[in-house]
């Protein structure tokens, strides 16, 4: 298998996570598109781009507990 695959399925996560009008959907297409290209990164040795994607993964994983707290508190209040 050619690891370019890799990177273009990366790459469709990411377009496909911006097409989302969930914010939620959003993140979770977004992180997966983030954890393909950390693991590209890796496999291909492009360090930054594997750093990069790892870092914004975190940032995707916080920002849905944060969206699912929030969404898990509004529900509780009605």
């Amino acid at each position: 298998m050619s690891w370019d695959y890799l990177g273009y399925l990366a790459s469709v996560f990411l377009v496909m996570s911006l097409m989302m009008t969930d914010v939620i959907k959003l993140r979770w297409f977004n992180l997966v598109g983030c954890l393909t290209f950390a693991i590209y990164g890796v496999v291909i040795m492009a360090w930054p781009v594997a750093l990069t994607n790892a870092v914004l993964s975190l940032v995707n994983a916080y920002q849905i507990v944060k969206l699912n707290r929030a969404n898990t508190e509004l529900a509780a209040s009605c």
